[in-house]
Parts: structure tokens; C-alpha cells; sequence
């Protein structure tokens, strides 16, 4: 079943190239002024903004990418390279955080002297290209997970920046600097969370396990009342890529003229797809159902004479 997309890809993908500029500047900026200013804080939002410029440019990587067919050595596409990307990111991202932590330690045990004033006007810079971001990929979000994602972080980045530009006002009043690892811990703790849900959803994708929310038992009592379906076995739910969601199975029908199958299958592929959003599903027909019943494997059947 092919499912037709009217969405704006392309204007999504303009938006998503301008949030990915401001979101390679702003860390830049940030860097520099948490090295001048002496605010671990700061390097660390500079951090946790470079960790979404990479997530946003996954984004655009799987948005370009998709617009790609499969071809007769990547049958599937290259939707995947977005999940071998993700890992990537995270474990650079874990790398430099136990940087940030150890730092942050060090900071705890020797309070140096914080510019509140430097950290708050670009921490404020930080959260007004942010919150740009934010705006630009709000209409995409409402109708696509993938744009929904970038703007999820792109959201978290402008309140985490306007954060630490309150945190700015304080140092500019009261030398409460100790503040400043204890907020770098919390960014830190922060991408080790976030980073630990990207782990998780590339682990499941790579080892073609069922996705979350997908329940093989409703699916067999979805099919299985159709009308013509005696069986399904041999069912496999699995992620090609983090945006589709592939199926195989076997399905036992009586013996029919293939013109008949044919209408089942619509049926079939229509009900996958409106009740549990599978979008590429590979049947394959059969007279003849599994001595075992099951949803996973089952035994052939054996005449009365064993064979």
C-alpha cells in the first residue's frame, strides 16, 4: 500500500537548514563566552545547543533521505543511517559530559568569580535563537514525527537558556557561584537522559524488535476477523527505519481464485495501517495453516502417515 504525502517537505527542509545555522552560531557563542565569563554553566547549554544542531541535522538527513526510493543494493532505503548517526551522537555527547562533570567538581570545591553580566546577555542570545527555531518548526510538528522531535528539543533548549540567563541576573547581584556546577550537572543529567532514550530506540530498531505500542496478539484478532482469513503465523513487527513500520507474516486462507486473495490483501493491508499505522506489510498467502498454531513459528503439517 502506498500512502500519498502532500506535506511541505521542502519548506520544512528550508526551516530546518535555518534552525540548524542558528543552532551551529549560537554554540559558538556560548563556548566563547562561558570561557571569558568562567561559567561551566554556559559551556555546558552550549553543549546541550550542539547536541540539537546534530539532532536537527539528523532530521534533515532522514527528511532528505526519505525522499530517496530503495535502490537494488539498499532495498530498504537509507532511512537507517539515521540510527548508526544517533548512536554516534550519543557517544560523543557522553564523552565530553563526563568532561563537563568532572569540571563542574572541581568548580564545586574552588568557586571561581562568574561575569553574571556576559552569561546573561548570551545565554539570552542563546534563548531568542531558540525560541526563532522553535516558531519555525512549529506548523511541521503538528504533522510530522520527525519535525516534531526537532522542535520538542529546540523547545527545551530556549527554556534551558533562559535559565541560565536568570542565572546570570543572580551572579550580577549575589556571588552564589557555587550555583554554576550545580546547574552544569542538571544540563548534564539532562543530555545523559535524553541520550539514554536515543540508546534505547536505536537498540530496538537494530534488533528488528516489535515497536513500543505494538501488540502481536491484537494484530492476530485484527486480521483474523476478516472475513475469509482462517490464520496468521509467522508474524514479524519490526522498524526499518525510526519513521516505518515493516511486517511479515504468513496468512492461511481457503483455496480461491488469486483475484480473490488480491481483495483480502487490501483489506488486510487497509485495517494494518488505519489501526496500527503499518505501512509496509509483507503478506504471504497459503492454503494450508501450522500443525502448531502460533504467531511467531509454527510446525508444518504432517499427513497421517508423518510425511
Amino acid at each position: 500500500m502506498t500512502h500519498q504525502h502532500q506535506h511541505p517537505e521542502h519548506s520544512w527542509g528550508r526551516r530546518l537548514i535555518a534552525t540548524m545555522v542558528m543552532n551551529l552560531i549560537i554554540p559558538a557563542v556560548q563556548i566563547w563566552g562561558g570561557i571569558v565569563s568562567g561559567s561551566m554553566a554556559l559551556i555546558s547549554d552550549a553543549l546541550h545547543n550542539l547536541s540539537d544542531f546534530i539532532s536537527v541535522l539528523i532530521s534533515y538527513a532522514a527528511l532528505r533521505l526519505g525522499l530517496r526510493g530503495p535502490t537494488p543494493r539498499q532495498t530498504f532505503g537509507y532511512k537507517r543511517i539515521e540510527v548508526f548517526a544517533t548512536l554516534l551522537n550519543v557517544a560523543l555527547l557522553y564523552g565530553v559530559c563526563f568532561y563537563i562533570a568532572i569540571e563542574a567538581w572541581k568548580r564545586l570545591l574552588n568557586p571561581e568569580p562568574i561575569q553574571g553580566g556576559l552569561v546573561f546577555w548570551i545565554a539570552l542570545i542563546g534563548f531568542i535563537g531558540n525560541a526563532i527555531s522553535t516558531l519555525l518548526l512549529r506548523s511541521g510538528a503538528r504533522v510530522n514525527m520527525n519535525m516534531k522531535s526537532a522542535f520538542l528539543h529546540m523547545l527545551s533548549d530556549a527554556l534551558l537558556s533562559l535559565g541560565v540567563a536568570v542565572l546570570g541576573i543572580v551572579w550580577m547581584f549575589k556571588p552564589w557561584y557555587w550555583l554554576d556546577p550545580v546547574v552544569s550537572w542538571i544540563i548534564v543529567g539532562m543530555i545523559f537522559y535524553g541520550g539514554w532514550g536515543l540508546l534505547r530506540d536505536s537498540y530496538h530498531i537494530l534488533m528488528n524488535a516489535t515497536p513500543p505500542g505494538i501488540d502481536l496478539q491484537e494484530i492476530r484478532k485484527a486480521v483474523e476477523s476478516i472475513e475469509g482469513v482462517r490464520e496468521i503465523h509467522h508474524l514479524h513487527v519490526w522498524n526499518p527505519s525510526p519513521q516505518t513500520i515493516a511486517l511479515a507474516a504468513h496468512i492461511t486462507v481457503p483455496d480461491q481464485m488469486l483475484s480473490s486473495v488480491d481483495a483480502i490483501a487490501a483489506q488486510i493491508r487497509e485495517r494494518l495501517w488505519r489501526r496500527f499505522k503499518i505501512d509496509h506489510p509483507i503478506l504471504q498467502f497459503e492454503t494450508n495453516g501450522c500443525a502448531a498454531s502460533g504467531l511467531i513459528i509454527c510446525s508444518p503439517r504432517r499427513d497421517h502417515d508423518g510425511n
